[in-house]
């Protein structure tokens, strides 16, 4: 169990992470606030800040990547919002240190949990955005989200394998796969799902399984691609 940081101690953390201080303490107070711990709690200012932080991101790589498309801007933009992403820039913050929990949810752990440290990041920023505007919001954001904009990888490496294994067969005029479903395994709520993928015209052929038919397809064509041969797909 981690001790209640005081308001001071807050403000300076908030100063040092997001180079902002507020002018409406309750602001800041109300983004680290679960709601197991009252009423005054952080999820409209996730809300808020969510949209905020797409756009700011958006244009961060607007500006970073002249040459990209819509389709590799998008993908790179969901990578860094991503709540994996956020949660990752909450830990390495100490947001947890800060975050206001009911006592359930502090003997759970709940300052180590993503989904909450993700939330309370966003409640961060729509806290600023409400305190003093879009650019001072755009500020914490560049502050945060800077050094790992330099660390993204090629946009291309970021789409799916399914879309890919399309890509891949269709640049070179060959027929898209075929998934067929072979096997649904377990009780409703734990089902396993087994699928084929296949390319015909090159007699290749892979299965995967997991917990959603969707899932499955990804790891039968993330199989498949490795069986195809170099003149048509070569591993990243």
């Amino acid at each position: 169990m981690i001790p209640l940081r005081t308001s001071d101690e807050l403000k300076t953390w908030v100063e040092h992470s997001f180079g902002y201080v507020f002018s409406q303490p309750a602001l800041c107070d109300a983004a680290v606030t679960h709601r197991s711990a009252g009423a005054d709690h952080n999820e409209r200012l996730e809300f808020l800040g969510d949209s905020v932080l797409n756009c700011c991101v958006a244009r961060l790589l607007y500006d970073a990547h002249g040459q990209a498309d819509e389709g590799a801007l998008s993908r790179l933009r969901a990578t860094l919002v991503s709540g994996e992403t956020l949660a990752q820039i909450a830990g390495e913050l100490g947001l947890g240190e800060h975050l206001r929990l009911g006592l359930g949810e502090l003997k759970s752990g709940g300052f180590r949990r993503a989904s909450i440290l993700a939330d309370a990041l966003e409640a961060i920023l729509g806290a600023i955005f409400l305190d003093s505007g879009f650019d001072a919001a755009a500020a914490a954001v560049a502050r945060i989200m800077g050094p790992r904009l330099a660390d993204l990888p090629a946009a291309d490496t970021l789409k799916d394998p399914k879309t890919r294994l399309q890509e891949a067969l269709q640049a070179h005029g060959l027929a898209l796969p075929v998934y067929t479903l072979t096997a649904v395994a377990g009780d409703p709520h734990a089902q396993s799902f087994t699928v084929s993928c296949e390319v015909p015209v090159l007699d290749v052929s892979a299965v995967g399984e997991g917990g959603s038919r969707r899932r499955a397809e990804q790891l039968a064509a993330a199989k498949l691609l490795e069986l195809l041969p170099s003149e048509i797909w070569k591993p990243v």
